[in-house]
């Protein structure tokens, strides 16, 4: 048996509290002495003696003291003493009251892995030149980790005295010690917080975003203008198939985009040829998310910041728009007989429908990041009377009945048991309201149509009609697309067309009759409320207020504080970090608070809904807590008027 010889110097205690008492059988009595395995025992320790768990045997004696601040070398950690019989280093310590700060810097990603690193520092505060310290954009994070704001990310310098805490009770930076002795400091290193101007960066001449690109002449002149045109969009979709022919493009067209679609092809085919499936990956300031649908590829390029997540969703959208064209049926047909088929041809006509949908993902869609409807603003008794008028003027072959006033959702009547697809309504939206293929203004229209949330295997017949709001007074010309009134009645039967019109006309004659057209045209002008309509002197610059149940969202105006395309911009981006945040993988937040210097927000989700919030910078956290709560207390009081309970 080998022994391990234990030195003077080692400062291991061999005290017997360290070591658990065997417990007695049954008819035993406990033992106070334990049994130990013998070894070679320091000097002073007889070798037949055993430990007595109530007197502990004496340390051995040491040679000599050594005291940490008579000498502090420098000695790498190979060099330590060790012992002749044990590889073991031979650690010297004493008595010291002396405290190290060890220096722990913990990251923690999406997934819910962690980076820890640990270096011992000294007691002096650290140089005041520090390097590594850039804007946010240039960190690693991962997409949907964006649980914190910019003072997450700010080193807290050395400096005299103690530093109170960055936040505050007041959640404006120049309110707080902290905050502005760290601003001076970075002002002293020549170092800056990052803030609104990287924003500014990458949405300077955002207004432009929307232009279309030139063709290319026929003797390639203008190629490369033409190359930074394209380049200079902040996001694109490319959708190509699997043998890499290209199908649509937001910007630009085939002659201009083909060798970006044959790129793009290669590298997802380099990785199907290893066995694996390309998600996304960054390059050159901007995310790219590949999307595999069957035989389609589907692609987002942004530089909005939006997360994986939400820009797959985005795609999705996509791929449901040429569903309702198609049918996944023949969508696989076409393919399965001809990988190499052209899709243009059969997708013809619908490339005004994927353009709107996608400006609108660029312009940022509440609807779209949230999942959920909105829903007109009427009384309670109002909407019931729209909904018994709906199910008294019904046909036999009605499936679905809507009502809907630019874009937001009035009244609907369906089957028992069954319920449109947020999804689906998204596309029939986008078709009214964002697009210019369906004519308004007292127009009729006969769509086959199939929605992929109630049946991706087969089409349904809807009939359109936009009410007249104007009896010819008013040329169409003058009227707001977001503004017009349309009654929807859709059919699983292809030859209902005649009973559809007749029950719309019934609808819209009893609906003058009683005043519900009345009633639904005073709210479209009324428009959406504002933050100080429902609590009047609150802080709250903007909110959306999301029913889980109903899976339907609420929200005021955009004039107040965002009436350019720009602001609102920069406010869905806000609200796409928030949701990143509080929806991230393995996030477990049920509030999560983020601060910046020109805009103070709050995410707050519980099982019934979720709250998102946003504060002008110098908003006191008190008064934010204070305005959310009274933005529930008001949702769940209007309920019945902003949400449509159930439908009929």
């Amino acid at each position: 048996m080998s022994h391990v010889a234990k030195s003077k110097a080692d400062p291991i205690d061999d005290r017997s509290e360290g070591l658990e008492q065997p417990k007695a059988g049954p008819g035993e009595e406990h033992s106070s002495r334990v049994d130990v395995p013998s070894v070679e025992l320091p000097e002073g320790v007889k070798g037949n003696d055993t430990f007595n768990a109530e007197e502990p045997p004496p340390l051995p004696t040491r040679s000599g003291r050594w005291n940490p601040l008579r000498q502090t070398p420098s000695v790498a950690p190979a060099a330590f003493p060790t012992t002749q019989a044990s590889a073991r280093p031979r650690l010297q310590a004493t008595a010291t009251t002396a405290v190290s700060r060890p220096d722990i810097h913990t990251q923690s990603f999406q997934d819910g892995s962690q980076e820890i690193s640990t270096n011992s520092t000294q007691l002096s505060p650290p140089p005041k030149s520090w390097t590594g310290w850039g804007s946010i954009k240039r960190l690693k994070i991962h997409d949907g980790d964006d649980s914190a704001s910019i003072r997450s990310y700010a080193p807290t310098l050395g400096t005299a005295g103690d530093v109170e805490s960055l936040l505050g009770d007041v959640l404006g930076p120049e309110h707080t010690s902290g905050w502005n002795i760290l601003s001076r400091q970075l002002e002293e290193t020549g170092l800056q917080l990052p803030d609104a101007s990287d924003d500014d960066e990458i949405l300077h001449g955002f207004d432009r975003e929307f232009d279309e690109i030139d063709s290319l002449d026929s003797s390639a002149d203008n190629e490369e203008e033409l190359l930074n045109q394209w380049k200079s969009k902040r996001k694109h979709f490319l959708i190509l198939s699997s043998a890499g022919k290209p199908i649509y493009s937001r910007h630009g067209d085939d002659n201009l985009i083909s060798g970006y679609i044959g790129v793009i092809q290669t590298i997802i085919s380099f990785y199907e040829g290893a066995g694996d499936q390309l998600k996304g990956f960054t390059a050159g300031g901007a995310r790219f998310v590949v999307m595999a649908q069957g035989p389609l590829y589907l692609v987002a390029i942004s530089k909005l910041g939006e997360n994986d997540s939400q820009l797959r969703v985005q795609l999705e959208a996509l791929y449901m728009q040429i569903l309702s064209t198609l049918t996944l049926p023949n969508l696989t047909h076409l393919f399965s007989n001809r990988p190499s088929t052209d899709l243009r041809r059969p997708l013809q006509g619908t490339e005004p429908l994927l353009s709107a949908l996608a400006d609108s993902f660029t312009r940022g869609s509440a609807p779209t990041l949230f999942s959920a409807l909105e829903c007109l603003k009427v009384r309670k008794s109002h909407r019931e009377m729209i909904n018994n008028t709906l199910l008294l003027k019904r046909c036999e072959s009605l499936l679905y009945g809507l009502v809907v006033a630019g874009g937001r959702l009035v009244s609907v009547v369906r089957p028992r048991r069954h319920s449109l697809h947020p999804s689906d309504l998204r596309l029939i939206f986008n078709m009214l309201f964002e697009a210019e293929g369906v004519k308004a203004g007292g127009g009729e229209n006969w769509i086959p149509l199939c929605l992929p949330g109630f049946n991706k295997n087969g089409y349904l017949y809807m009939y359109v009609s936009f009410i007249d709001q104007h009896d010819g007074e008013e040329e169409m010309s003058a009227t707001s697309r977001q503004d017009e009134v349309a009654v929807l009645l859709i059919s699983a039967n292809k030859e209902s067309f005649y009973d559809l019109r007749q029950m719309r006309d019934d609808v819209v004659e009893e609906l003058e009759k009683n005043g519900s057209m009345a009633i639904i045209r005073s709210a479209i002008q009324k428009g959406r409320y504002s933050a100080t309509d429902i609590i009047p002197g609150a802080v709250l610059q903007h909110f959306i207020y999301k029913s889980r149940a109903n899976v339907q969202f609420t929200m005021p105006s955009y004039e107040t504080y965002y009436p350019t395309l720009l602001a609102r911009r920069r406010l869905l981006s806000l609200y796409h970090n928030l949701h990143a945040v509080v929806h991230a993988k393995n996030a477990h937040l049920k509030v999560h608070h983020c601060i910046s210097r020109d805009v103070v927000s709050l995410a707050w989700i519980t099982p019934l809904f979720e709250l998102y919030c946003v504060a002008g910078p110098n908003a006191n956290r008190n008064a934010l807590a204070q305005s959310a709560n009274k933005v529930v207390q008001w949702a769940r009081r209007e309920e019945e008027r902003i949400f449509i309970i159930g439908g009929a």
